[in-house]
Order: structure tokens, then sequence, then C-alpha cells
């Protein structure tokens, strides 16, 4: 099932989604309709850890449709899934992204960048995100006053349905609920600034509305193979890149089993690939814009779709 979290009157709500009708289904106010508790749909992260027994109600509750807790998909303001997701890793398990990254900061510097070390093939290495300054698709990004090179990156997440620690490879897809695209707006000159303090990103990626999750989470059970997904970058309509899930060197899998090891995992956190090779524009030597519109494409998720605005510099061209 796809799930979003949609506002109504100023306040989230969560919904099941169905492409095909163009339509949201209010869980909470159709399961009253078909007289049964809407407790487990509160939001997404009650959906969550309500487990399968929550999945299997709102199958049911999506299953009848009731018409008077529908509403169009077109014109719903989507806001983030998870809109305060309980916790935020931003890994790097592409190697292609990685390679022409380095040659971008590289070209950026007019210095020679290190090679890739080898403890990046024997281990996942990740980023704690700021889960606060998350939003949806169709909300405008601010561009933050202090940067003058601002970029994009195209990333697969996944969210937990269930916790655990230590936890081994083979019984990590257990632990998923399903999947969404993250889009991780990356201020690369203060990304510079950072980068030799050895501390990992701080303002070059903590700014209000940087974090963008959506359009909203399709559930595991939905995927013939997650680890095999198309993945597209457009700006302005034009493809920049993308490349395929399939390429990731350390699968979720492993970056599961590896970050739960003496570290307890709960549901509702959220994990992220890392940029797909030539998902960035620093691979490519090309930048945003103010006014740009972004839109990354998953296949068997959708496109997550924002413009990137900076008050104080009008869009250019107008």
């Amino acid at each position: 099932m796809k799930f979003a979290t949609y506002s109504r009157g100023g306040q989230p709500r969560l919904a099941a989604v169905d492409t095909a009708r163009a339509e949201l289904l209010d869980l909470a106010q159709a399961a009253r309709l078909l007289g049964g508790p809407d407790d487990a749909f509160e939001s997404m992260q009650t959906l969550i850890d309500g487990g399968e027994a929550a999945l299997d109600v709102s199958r049911h509750i999506a299953a009848a449709w009731p018409a008077g807790a529908s509403l169009p998909l077109a014109g719903a303001e989507l806001l983030a899934p998870l809109p305060l997701p309980l916790q935020m890793r931003d890994c790097l398990v592409f190697e292609e992204h990685l390679v022409n990254a380095r040659k971008g900061w590289s070209h950026l510097t007019g210095t020679e960048w290190p090679g890739i070390p080898d403890t990046w093939y024997e281990r996942p290495s990740w980023y704690k995100c700021n889960r606060f300054s998350v939003v949806g698709t169709g909300h405008d990004v601010q561009w933050p006053d202090y940067s003058e090179l601002m970029d994009f990156e195209l990333e697969l997440a996944c969210v937990l349905g269930k916790g655990g620690t230590n936890i081994a490879p083979g019984d990590a897809h257990g632990h998923i609920f399903g999947f969404t695209i993250f889009n991780d707006f990356s201020a690369r000159d203060l990304q510079l600034v950072e980068r030799p303090l050895g501390l990992g990103p701080m303002k070059s990626k903590d700014f209000d509305t940087g974090n963008v999750l959506g359009p909203w989470i399709v559930t595991l059970d939905e995927f013939s193979d997650p680890c095999s997904l198309k993945m597209e970058a457009r700006i302005n309509g034009e493809r920049w890149g993308g490349g395929n899930s399939a390429d990731m060197y350390h699968s979720f899998a492993d970056v599961i089993a590896f970050i739960s090891r003496c570290e307890t995992l709960h549901a509702g956190e959220i994990i992220c690939s890392g940029t797909v090779g030539t998902g960035c524009g620093l691979e490519l030597d090309r930048f945003l814009s103010p006014g740009d519109v972004i839109e990354l494409e998953i296949e068997g998720i959708g496109v997550l779709k924002n413009r990137i605005v900076r008050p104080d510099r009008p869009a250019e061209g107008k």
C-alpha cells in the first residue's frame, strides 16, 4: 500500500493513496464510517507502531474505500510522510557517487582529493540528519542566505517498521515498513568549509526545509525487488542524472545490521541510501538556481517535486 500524510484544517492526517483513482482515503475517517476503531490511524507513526495488525485493517478499509472519506489527490497538501521522524540517518552507499563527488570537489577547489579509503568498502557510513527540518512534496525549499552554491541529492529512503538490536542481515527486511524518496538539499560552499573539521555536515545540511521526504511511503510488499529500482533526477523538466538502487555497494540489509550492533533501532526511524551515481549537481558540475523545480523519481514509488526559492534574489530570467 501507499500511505501519505496530508494537511486538513492545518492538522496532519493519515491517508491511503490510490494513484489509479487519483484519490486519498482518510483512514481514521474511513474507519469510523465502517464502524471500526480509528486509533491506529492517528498518524503515520501510530500506523507503523500498530504493526501487521494495523496494516491488515488498513487493507480492509482501502478495499472498501468509502466515498465519504475520500478526496482528490490533485490539490491535496501532502506533508512529509513522517513529518517528525524519530531519527534520520543518511548513508553513503553508492560507489559511483563517491568517485564522481571527489572529482567534483577537486574541480571546485583546484586540488586533488584523496582516493576512497579501504574502510568505505568494509563498513557502511552515515551521519544523523536534522529531523526537525523535514518537509514534503510540493513544498518550497528555502535557499539559506549564507550559501551561493546549492545542490540536490537523489536518494532512496528506508522506513523501519520494527525495531531491534543486533539484527542479522538475513532478518533485516523483516524490519522494513516501506520506502520513500529523499532529497538531501546541500549548501556545497558551506560543505567545503566544514569537511576539513572532521565532524560531518553542519550548516551545509542543517537549514529549515532542507530535508525533503515523499511523496508517500510504499510498503515493502509492493516491491518485487526493492534492491533494483530505477532512479532519475530532473531539473525544470530536463533529465540531469540518475541510476538504479541495484548499484548500492552496501545493501539496506547490511546497513541495518551494522547500525543495530549494540544499538537499538526503533520503528519509524528513517535510513537513507545516500546519493545514487550522477544523482546530484556536484557530480555534473551543474548547480541549482533560484526558482528551479526539482523532480526526483524512483520506480515503484513516484515523484518528489519541489521548487527552491531565494527570497532575497528573484528567480533567474524573471
